[in-house]
């Protein structure tokens, strides 16, 4: 879910001045709470992915901090959050309020060495990294991690003590263009030691079938979801011969 003046939003392509409110065949209205509902009742996910856009384009809104605080204790939803954290004090507050895991971004992280001091001092099976690419270039306001391939800056959170990635295409968000597969492939078969998501276009259930083939441990569906495309059944299918 990608969170915005306080509903949910169709993202496309992470041109974010132009998101609207989501329409989707799972509920008839655009506030998170309703949208969250539906996707445990209605598709059994009791993980949720959620990007605050509102703090990642600016770290001191908070307008939505009290609907994710619901989403995590009262409705007991496993949240994801990516809300723009790039520093241990916050990463933190965030798990108190009861968030499952904390996202740290590529396109947020202002210093490299964050990369380092953050997982020595939070739980590390409580954070996910999100590498942020555009056009198969890392995404981020930090100049050297701009500098990096997306395969060096891989390395370089395996040797930090990163146990989870994101793999997250903006370019292709919302497109239904389909993952950077040969991304996602390369990633595996050279980091087999990182937890690996794949995020960004996803198009139908049967990539989601290959992706799986390749060892990737999750997915970041909305559009695909919200449209139909990929239903209940073929969510329940998955990791059914392991």
């Amino acid at each position: 879910m990608d969170l915005l003046d306080g509903q949910v939003v169709h993202a496309i392509k992470g041109e974010r001045k132009h998101y609207q409110p989501v329409k989707s065949v799972l509920c008839d209205m655009a506030d998170p709470l309703a949208v969250a509902r539906a996707f445990r009742d209605r598709l059994g996910l009791n993980e949720i992915y959620i990007a605050d856009l509102d703090a990642i384009q600016d770290s001191r809104q908070t307008n939505n901090r009290e609907v994710i605080a619901v989403l995590a204790r009262r409705e007991r939803l496993n949240i994801i959050l990516d809300a723009g954290v790039s520093d241990v004090e916050n990463s933190r507050k965030w798990l108190e309020l009861g968030i499952r895991k904390v996202v740290i971004g590529a396109e947020t992280l202002r210093a490299a060495d964050a990369l380092r001091s953050i997982p020595v001092r939070i739980e590390r099976d409580r954070l996910v990294f999100s590498l942020d690419c555009r056009a198969g270039k890392v995404f981020s306001q930090c100049f050297a991690l701009a500098a990096m391939l997306p395969m060096e800056l891989l390395k370089h959170l395996q040797s930090a003590g990163w146990q989870e990635v994101i793999l997250l295409d903006l370019g292709r968000v919302g497109s239904g263009e389909g993952a950077d597969r040969a991304l996602a492939a390369e990633a595996r078969a050279r980091f087999p030691g990182l937890s690996l998501l794949v995020g960004g276009g996803i198009a139908n259930p049967d990539e989601l079938i290959e992706l799986e083939s390749l060892g990737i441990a999750g997915v970041l569906v909305a559009s695909a979801l919200h449209r139909g495309i990929i239903v209940a059944q073929h969510i329940a299918t998955l990791g059914a011969t392991e």
